[in-house]
């Protein structure tokens, strides 16, 4: 069942037999890991032939109601002033992820290692989004989260001065990652390309009012280099150039790093988690799909935080010791996986009486993983 929170804002757009149907899909993409129509119409529970159970997915998924803007920007505010202070910086994130002819371009809020949805658009197009598709896609996240403290991550793609530009005026933070052979030019310099710097590994330098060469002139602009160096024969193969409005070269850096979360998100929707890629919807009922994606995906990692503030991690996943620290599991990971160790107790709870009760000298043991259960049902 979604929480109260999500009902209040998904039931004034879909009728009762509406929101039953959304609920029993995303249960099944917690349970399934599989986002295909013809999966979820496999294991949908209504009692009726197939074909009938798949035509059945196939209108709702059809439903104008069902949109982005209706319905989840609305609810991921709630979600966000529900779960995190005014106070929070909130960092997020413009990346791609593209895959046969899909080309789903995404804005992300990073949360742990990982990030969650906010806004997303299917480019009709292959590669990468242009200054208006940006702005276009930034526009409706920034009036989400205008109580907000903003900073805007970008990769390589994202390295134009006239986005900087935007962002300055819209009175945001970013860090938007440049390409080496930029031209920069500062404090009355010679202009230079950025890999004729000479950053070193393990080095790091902070440029002020530099100018970027070739484009739109930018005010209030920072360079920070970084070069990561190398551990274990793992490194950067070549240096972070930053461009950015943030004050120092630590908190730039220290802000671009968390722009992997949305690569882990892409990664738990894609092969490691939903199956996104493996869809052959159109791309009305994709937006639609993914959208479905995002309420489970953000149900799975706030559950999977409310587990490890429970203390209960160790009930869903292996407690490994990499490099003398314990490797933990992703809230993602948790929510997943514990809401499914939790359905199982539900299916075969005669099987698993029996089996207590063969052991009885575990008796201590089983009695501390019903409360852990219990724990993890109550979770979120």
């Amino acid at each position: 069942m979604l929480p109260k929170l999500y009902h209040s804002y998904i039931s004034p757009y879909l009728n009762e037999k509406q929101i039953l149907t959304l609920e029993m899909l995303v249960g099944l993409l917690q349970n399934q890991k599989e986002v295909r129509i013809e999966r979820l119409a496999s294991h949908f529970p209504l009692p009726i032939k197939y074909e009938s159970r798949r035509r059945h997915i196939q209108r709702f998924l059809k439903q104008v109601k069902l949109s982005v803007t209706s319905i989840w920007l609305p609810l991921i505010q709630g979600i966000i002033q529900s779960q995190f202070s005014e106070e929070q910086t909130v960092y997020i994130v413009l990346d791609r992820t593209q895959w046969a002819e899909r080309n789903l371009f995404m804005a992300a809020r990073v949360m742990g290692k990982r990030a969650i949805p906010i806004y997303w658009q299917f480019l009709e197009k292959k590669g990468a989004s242009n200054l208006e598709e940006q702005k276009a896609l930034l526009r409706p996240v920034l009036k989400v989260l205008k109580k907000y403290q903003v900073i805007v991550l970008g990769d390589r793609e994202f390295h134009s001065v006239k986005l900087a530009n935007w962002l300055i005026q819209k009175k945001v933070g970013f860090v938007l990652r440049q390409k080496k052979d930029t031209n920069v030019q500062w404090s009355g310099e010679s202009k230079q390309q950025l890999q004729e710097l000479g950053i070193k590994p393990g080095k790091q330098l902070f440029l002020s009012e530099i100018q970027v060469t070739h484009q739109e002139e930018g005010k209030d602009l920072s360079l920070a280099l970084y070069w990561k160096r190398k551990y274990r024969g793992k490194g950067e193969k070549e240096p972070w150039y930053l461009l950015t409005n943030l004050p120092d070269v630590a908190t730039a850096i220290k802000a671009y790093k968390k722009r992997v979360g949305i690569e882990e998100m892409f990664k738990d929707c894609k092969s490691g988690g939903y199956n996104l890629e493996g869809s052959k919807a159109n791309i009305e009922r994709l937006t639609r799909l993914v959208l479905l994606i995002a309420i489970a995906y953000t149900l799975s990692t706030f559950k999977g935080e409310s587990i490890k503030r429970k203390g209960q991690q160790a009930y869903i996943g292996r407690q490994r010791k990499v490099k003398g620290k314990v490797s933990k599991n992703s809230n993602f990971w948790l929510g997943l996986y514990g809401q499914n160790w939790v359905g199982a107790w539900d299916r075969f709870k005669d099987c698993v009486v029996k089996l207590m009760a063969l052991s009885p000298n575990k008796l201590l043991f089983y009695q501390r993983g019903l409360k852990a259960k219990t724990a993890i049902q109550q979770a979120l």
